[in-house]
């Protein structure tokens, strides 16, 4: 009977304590001190706010670069100088959290949005695929009886460094010639290998040959998202650049950008994405260099000055967690050489603290856009994506089964893989 009782005693605490909780949480003070994050990163100059109840009151450790101005409902911080600071936050007197404020130096860059050619350079010559050589023993792949295989990068012959597809050829007819097979090193995804490769003599051809298609460059076009004044480094595409049969990243060598024109536009519609057509400027002037192909866009310096005559001043940035959902607008190109507005909507912002390609879902809502190229298009990619006379990020995928829509990349993370360090904190003064 008194375990019983005792059972029963159990059961109720708990179920108070379980009503209490839920209570808590449903409490609009808890729910608004939970919302606030435990680390706030802002620029100078710029303002934050908090909404909150009105018994919870704030602090801050030092005003040397914040001002605090709280009201019934709210928070408000407006950052002056960089540094570190904490706020304080307080319910009925009793401190219930610590908010780690860092203030950044202001920083700006210039918006992109022009068309740019792109001439990639690869590492190397690059296997884009096997063939066979018609021999009288029949027929037969040399380069994939060696081991070879589509994505390969052959990086040295017997020793010697292989930059371009010219420099195949004089070590294929050699060792034709001399029955001696040819020493080859192959960068592949997991590293680096040797096998040895025997050239077999096309009896159509009269010549020995590999077995294998080879390339050592590829080009192509798309648009510059941001250059950075100081620097004169650059972020462009948003996205990897790979290769057209093997579907694998480029490994870069090195690589050019010149200017280039849309000629014309083939409009996406469902099922099928759109693409500009567009050829490099008749000069061929090198702008820039490429230095970086990475899953966030390509990336290197400019030689040259490059204007979009629509935003030729620097404009802020904005990091991930202060994207929200709404209008914005890109600019781009869909005519000639111009760059236009266009707007667009905001669907959805993942405030990452890693990066990731993925961070946004953009959808376009410009009537002019929409009937030039039915939405998003190829070449299109790199656009940036302006909000609040911030940028914001960049455009980088359509869906394939709604050209209207796509996804974007965080300018937070293309800035940090073009090697441009805007989360540089003062030093902290000595006492």
């Amino acid at each position: 009977m008194k375990k019983l009782k005792l059972e029963l005693l159990r059961r109720i605490i708990g179920g108070i304590l379980l009503v209490s909780l839920i209570s808590l949480i449903f409490f609009q003070p808890m729910r608004e001190y939970v919302s606030i994050p435990k680390t706030v990163t802002v620029f100078e100059g710029e303002n934050i706010h908090f909404s909150k109840a009105s018994p919870v009151s704030a602090h801050i450790k030092s005003q040397n670069n914040l001002t605090l101005d709280q009201g019934k409902r709210s928070i408000s911080l407006t950052a002056s100088e960089p540094g570190k600071n904490e706020m304080l936050l307080e319910y009925a007197g009793i401190p219930i959290k610590k908010v780690d404020v860092n203030v950044l130096k202001d920083f700006r860059v210039l918006p992109g949005g022009q068309s740019i050619g792109v001439k990639l350079n690869t590492v190397g010559v690059l296997v884009v695929g096997h063939h066979l050589v018609n021999t009288p023993d029949g027929k037969r792949s040399p380069g994939e009886l060696a081991g070879i295989k589509v994505g390969d990068i052959i990086t040295e012959i017997n020793g010697n460094k292989i930059e371009k597809m010219t420099d195949v050829a004089p070590y294929v007819q050699t060792a034709g010639q001399s029955g001696k097979p040819l020493d080859m090193e192959i960068s592949r995804e997991n590293g680096k290998f040797t096998t040895k490769l025997t050239p077999l003599k096309d009896k159509g051809e009269n010549t020995y040959k590999l077995g294998l298609y080879i390339r050592d460059s590829a080009a192509g076009i798309g648009t510059m998202t941001f250059i950075h004044p100081q620097s004169k480094k650059y972020g462009a595409l948003g996205h990897v650049i790979s290769d057209m049969d093997t579907r694998k990243p480029i490994v870069v060598e090195d690589g050019q950008i010149v200017r280039s024109t849309v000629t014309s536009i083939e409009k996406g519609s469902n099922g099928d994405p759109g693409e500009k057509l567009a050829r490099f400027s008749s000069d061929r002037e090198i702008v820039g260099n490429i230095t970086k192909n990475s899953p966030f866009g390509i990336f290197g310096e400019l030689n040259k000055e490059l204007k979009n005559g629509v935003m030729d001043k620097p404009l802020p940035i904005a990091l991930s967690h202060q994207v929200k959902e709404g209008p914005a607008k890109i600019l781009t190109v869909v005519d000639n050489d111009k760059v236009e507005e266009f707007n667009v909507e905001i669907v959805s912002t993942i405030p990452q603290k890693f990066p990731a390609t993925k961070g946004m879902v953009i959808k376009v809502t410009d009537p002019k856009l929409l009937e030039k190229t039915g939405g998003i298009v190829q070449g299109m990619s790199g656009s940036p994506i302006i909000q609040d006379g911030k940028l914001v990020g960049a455009v980088t995928h359509v869906f394939v089964n709604d050209p209207t829509s796509g996804y974007g990349v965080h300018i937070e993370w293309m800035l940090n893989e073009a090697g441009i360090n805007i989360y540089e904190m003062p030093k902290e003064k000595a006492s």
